[in-house]
């Protein structure tokens, strides 16, 4: 059981049947009446994020997210397949419980899936990854003291705004989360 004086960013917790990480809080102590806790939520299944206040002294129980690297091996339609490399177990998600998670992911590469009581609700990618521009436009010599940026398509089919230096058939380093360039590899 977790006490809401001891919330801390990233936790996740049981409230009223459903799973909850936090994303925010913070311990306010009004002038006048008693001490609270005002955090931001984020449901895990949904994804919806709400605002609540708590009571310091309320406690909740603490929800196990079992993250397990798992090897995506290839897509059919709207199924995923995902391999546990230690035990060999495959398993198949639908287009829904993935999202755009796998934009900027090759198969054969490792990526984490998250579940709750055997329940998948995740998919988390590498945090970089190094993928091939296929498409782009050639950029002009001259053009680069402005830092503009120009679209090109990698080779999972995604599109990043690149330099203007780069061109087709270099390989580049993306941040998953944000889907931005980094650098060339």
């Amino acid at each position: 059981m977790i006490s809401a004086g001891d919330f801390r960013n990233g936790i996740t917790l049981e409230i009223d049947g459903n799973v909850y990480q936090i994303l925010e809080f913070q311990h306010v102590k009004p002038g006048k009446g008693a001490a609270f806790v005002r955090t931001k939520l984020k449901n895990i299944i949904n994804g919806g994020v709400v605002e609540k206040t708590f009571r310091p002294t309320e406690k909740f129980p603490a929800a196990r997210i079992d993250r397990v690297d798992m090897q995506y091996l290839y897509s059919d339609g709207d199924l995923f397949h995902f391999m546990n490399t230690e035990t060999f177990d495959q398993i198949a998600l639908n287009a829904d419980d993935i999202g755009d998670a796998l934009k900027f992911v090759k198969e054969n590469e490792m990526v984490k899936i998250c579940s709750y009581n055997g329940n998948v609700f995740a998919v988390e990618p590498p945090l970089f990854v190094e993928l091939e521009i296929t498409d782009t436009e050639p950029g002009f010599k001259g053009d680069t003291a402005t830092g503009a940026t120009k679209p090109a398509t990698v080779e999972t089919g995604a599109t990043v705004n690149v330099p203007l230096f780069v061109e087709q058939g270099d390989k580049i380093k993306i941040d998953t989360r944000t889907g931005e360039y980094l650098s060339r590899v």
